[in-house]
């Protein structure tokens, strides 16, 4: 008689259930920890200092691995990374280098937007060909990295400053061939 205000227990399993949106929760938020992981573990990689015996020089050649894992997963997932994981990631990367405020933020939204725009082409390309494309892009956030420096002056201009680009261009089809494994691995949708 009043059961209208009492709750429905559903004591069916999970494998009982007709609904199969049941498990999108815990599907999805195994997805958000493997894009956090991989952009974490990029940051990490970007502050590891070389040792003592490196000449500074070397340094340069030193790959933008959070642009790299970036472009990847706006490429891979443009509807759950874009232009707002990317100023949350460059705020941080602000705070973990100790650079200006919301530097590497911007450098990192036209990251995103370029390739948020780019991505149904980039789609297309061979990795080889992507790779020219990330080559760009990553030269793209080196000169908006350099302007921002230089109107702070913290830098001056040498040629060393655009080796970045040249290596993150070269090990995109690595960085590409194991986030796209872990992307199936772990079914990141």
């Amino acid at each position: 008689m009043f059961s209208w205000y009492l709750p429905k227990i559903d004591r069916r399993t999970s494998l009982e259930r007709s609904d199969p949106m049941d498990g999108v929760a815990d599907i999805r938020i195994g997805g958000l920890s493997v894009i956090a992981a991989s952009l974490v573990a990029a940051m990490i990689l970007s502050v590891i200092s070389l040792p003592d015996i490196v000449p500074d020089r070397v340094g340069y050649l030193r790959p933008e691995w959070v642009v790299l894992v970036l472009i990847y997963w706006v490429i891979a997932l443009p509807h759950r990374v874009g232009v707002i994981v990317a100023w949350c990631v460059g705020l941080m990367m602000d705070v973990l280098l100790g650079d200006l405020m919301g530097q590497h933020g911007i450098c990192l939204v036209v990251v995103a937007y370029v390739a948020q725009n780019l991505y149904q082409r980039l789609r297309m390309f061979s990795v080889w060909q992507q790779s020219l494309v990330v080559f760009g892009i990553v030269g793209v956030n080196q000169l908006i990295n350099f302007w921002i420096e230089s109107i702070a002056d913290h830098v001056s201009w040498s040629l060393w400053y655009l080796l970045p680009s040249v290596t993150s261009g070269l090990l995109w089809p690595w960085v590409f061939l194991v986030l796209r494994y872990l992307r199936r691995v772990f079914n990141v949708n």
